[in-house]
């Protein structure tokens, strides 16, 4: 299993060199660093605290990366899809990672507008609600009569009522606790809680916090083809100056597969600028996402999107009464930025 990892891994850093070398010839007007120009700064919002799966921003920043497509980049700590669309929106970031069916149901809710993705992150989604042993939750069934934790603006709570609709779960008999993206893990492990909304690449560091086994319910396992996490910009950034949002996904992307490729070394990056790292738990969160950031399709390029898929989970979504208003693709995508299959 390591040695597919790394393989897909490997892969994936190829890939994302090449785009990296195909995106040279672009406009430099609004580029620094490399031509002797200042660097510009950016504000980048990780997706969801401070773990493992969001390592590779900083292994962009370390390796250079970042400083050589022109950008002194600063790392801040996201708390959800909704937190981290309003912080781009509003001006007060720049670049972060949203889960992209949380972003449909965000802007299909009226809830938010005004921000475009411009790369998936992962190809599936991660969602999902993680429990521990003796919490006596097994299926989706057993949440029933639960009491839960997350952030109110984590995709997991946004699209709970949804999950629960297609696993048969009596969303009303479901209670939601408000918590931080760096508490949840305590919360569940001090028993005050019996479930928190994570990644399912969480595992390694629920475990780690809490002690005991994790018991992982999915949401792709009710819900097909939709995307995972995928890096989002605000509207007018993306109008005004698209070949500095090419070059900033570019690096960004590059982090990404060299992370995956060398997970120990990303986790050890991620410590020495957050010192609550696990480095173990970290490394692992990475090894179990590479599977995600990869499409079952070995042709596709890392960090590309499909319009027919996103129609896909707009139509489920749709069906299943989650949204108010009827959106297309690219109403949230701009292909003109994303990258090429």
């Amino acid at each position: 299993m390591r040695r597919l990892t790394r393989t897909v891994a490997a892969a994936a850093l190829a890939a994302t060199l090449a785009l990296v070398a195909g995106c040279s010839g672009d406009d430099k007007s609004d580029a620094g660093g490399g031509d002797g120009k200042a660097l510009q700064k950016v504000t980048y919002l990780t997706s969801f605290g401070n773990f493992g799966r969001d390592s590779y921003a900083w292994v962009a920043k370390e390796k250079g990366f970042f400083k050589e497509a022109g950008f002194d980049v600063e790392i801040k700590p996201g708390q959800g899809t909704g937190m981290v669309i309003q912080t781009v929106v509003g001006g007060q970031a720049d670049f972060g990672p949203i889960d992209l069916t949380g972003g449909l149901l965000q802007l299909g809710n009226g809830a938010a507008k005004d921000f475009v993705a411009v790369a998936a992150i992962q190809q599936r989604t991660m969602a999902a609600v993680v429990s521990v042993e003796g919490k006596n939750i097994a299926t989706p069934k057993d949440l029933e009569g639960k009491k839960l934790a997350d952030t109110q603006t984590s995709v997991v709570r946004l699209l709970f009522p949804t999950y629960a609709r297609l696993a048969g779960v009596d969303a009303s008999k479901v209670t939601f606790v408000n918590g931080e993206a760096q508490t949840l893990m305590g919360m569940l492990g001090a028993g005050t809680v019996d479930g928190i909304g994570q990644f399912v690449v969480g595992q390694p560091t629920v475990q780690a916090v809490t002690k005991k086994k994790p018991v992982v319910l999915p949401y792709s396992d009710v819900m097909t083809d939709l995307y995972g996490n995928a890096l989002i910009t605000s509207s007018k950034l993306a109008k005004e100056k698209p070949e500095m949002v090419k070059r900033f996904t570019a690096a960004l992307l590059r982090g990404l597969a060299y992370a995956l490729a060398n997970p120990q070394e990303a986790a050890d990056l991620l410590k020495k600028n957050v010192a609550a790292t696990v480095p173990a738990a970290a490394a692992a969160e990475l090894q179990l996402m590479a599977a995600y950031v990869r499409s079952s399709n070995s042709g596709t390029a890392i960090g590309t999107l499909d319009s027919e898929r996103v129609a896909k989970s707009i139509a489920l979504l749709q069906g299943a009464g989650a949204l108010k208003t009827t959106i297309t693709p690219d109403q949230i995508i701009d292909f003109s930025l994303t990258p090429k299959a």
